[in-house]
């Protein structure tokens, strides 16, 4: 099965079966780029989709990755607070400093390590999906294993709608 993967994706599943992980990489027959559609495809809330969001610190071009729910827009106030003030991260600098694509960055096996945040708001549910190095490529976790996987800390990165009075 590994072996028919595409070579980003294999990379990401041999990873996974090295640590110890217990479930495959799977292959979307459409497209999961988006958190509502690797949803769709995979029959599960948005809120199950843990997205893998770049940024670039403004400081050092260090990688700043945020693994949020797919329910969630990330605070990037929240963030900067954390680690530094943040720039946006184009394409170019997701491929350089991830080794995937857009759409396809999986939370760990990065070619630079990044700075990690993990939302708590994913703490609340009992499966998660996450990219695994390819547009139509995800793996099944929990979030105890994403936290496992990742060694990031858990923060509050989610932007929150406050009503006025």
């Amino acid at each position: 099965m590994i072996d028919q993967l595409p070579d980003s994706a294999r990379r990401v599943a041999l990873m996974l079966k090295d640590r110890g992980h217990p479930h495959d990489v799977v292959m979307l027959p459409e497209t999961g780029k988006t958190s509502a559609e690797a949803a769709a495809g995979l029959g599960c809330s948005i809120a199950q989709i843990a997205k893998s969001i770049l940024f670039r610190r403004r400081d050092d071009d260090a990688p700043v990755l945020v693994i949020a729910s797919g329910a969630n827009r990330v605070d990037e106030a929240k963030v900067a607070a954390r680690v530094g003030a943040l720039a946006r991260a184009d394409a170019k600098f997701v491929r350089e400093k991830t080794g995937y694509a857009i759409g396809g960055v999986c939370p760990i096996g990065h070619a630079v390590t990044p700075v990690t945040l993990i939302d708590e708001d994913l703490l609340a549910l009992e499966s998660l999906w996450a990219a695994a190095g390819h547009p139509h490529a995800v793996f099944n976790l929990s979030p105890q294993e994403l936290i496992e996987l990742t060694g990031a800390p858990v923060v509050d990165v989610a932007l929150r709608e406050t009503a006025e009075s």
